[in-house]
């Protein structure tokens, strides 16, 4: 998503692995969000490292990508979000700028690198809520940033990994996922209220398709309704997705 760094007044969710909005005579930077899967430095009880030659997959569809800014979802810990982060720079691709949010899972998390430095971190990392009288965390968290590209422009980003389609024991995981989503609407909301003129630019891995219940909670209604983000507009954006929900 090339997006303008003049004027922007719209709210952008952008779904797929990346968008490109062109706005002519403007401008732009390039935002994209990747699941890299299980991008671990060393192995867990249940996840495997990544091996050298899946990262170096990794590292060549994300330079095709040319991101400014980078969502990054299944990332490992630190010291594999900096280890790609080197080899990205030695690749030619300088993202130095980064920011991990470790959630309720152990082993992935949400990630993000930047070009640009940021002037605020608010991670959400104790999110929870009630389902059937139990109490739930949200197990990757919420990565917000505020992202300065110039003198004159900044946004905010707000990255998220919502529950997979995988099933699991403990609770329908359609309906976990629905009330991560309603979380993230929450942030949304909230970034809204402090300022309403923000340019958000809502993005992740959302585990369901564009008319899922949870997408739908995350895009909202009215006013604050998230605009789409697909080049294939003239003056504002449009929705782009791809279905890779069951990760």
């Amino acid at each position: 998503m090339n997006v303008p760094a003049r004027r922007c007044h719209s709210l952008v969710i952008a779904l797929a692995l990346v968008f490109v909005a062109r706005f002519a005579g403007a401008e732009t930077f390039r935002v994209a969000t990747y699941n890299v899967e299980s991008y671990l430095a060393e192995p867990t009880q249940t996840r495997p490292a990544k091996s050298a030659a899946a990262k170096a997959k990794v590292r060549e569809s994300i330079r095709a990508l040319k991101p400014d800014v980078l969502a990054l979802e299944e990332m490992g810990g630190t010291n594999a979000l900096l280890e790609l982060r080197d080899s990205l720079k030695a690749e030619g691709l300088d993202l130095p700028y980064w920011e991990h949010v470790a959630g309720f899972d152990t082993n992935v998390h949400v990630a993000i690198l930047s070009k640009f430095p940021f002037t605020a971190r608010r991670p959400h990392t104790d999110d929870s809520f009630l389902l059937s009288g139990r109490r739930f965390r949200v197990r990757r968290g919420f990565a917000e940033v505020d992202v300065q590209v110039n003198a004159n422009y900044s946004f905010t980003l707000l990255a998220a990994h919502l529950k997979s389609k995988r099933p699991v024991a403990e609770a329908d995981e359609g309906e976990l996922r629905l009330e991560e989503a309603k979380l993230l609407r929450e942030k949304i909301d909230a970034r809204l209220a402090a300022n309403p003129n923000a340019k958000l630019v809502v993005l992740g891995d959302l585990n369901d398709t564009k008319d899922s219940p949870s997408t739908k909670a995350v895009i909202g209604r009215g006013k604050h309704k998230l605009v789409n983000a697909r080049p294939r507009y003239s003056i504002a954006p449009t929705l782009g997705w791809t279905d890779n929900s069951s990760q």
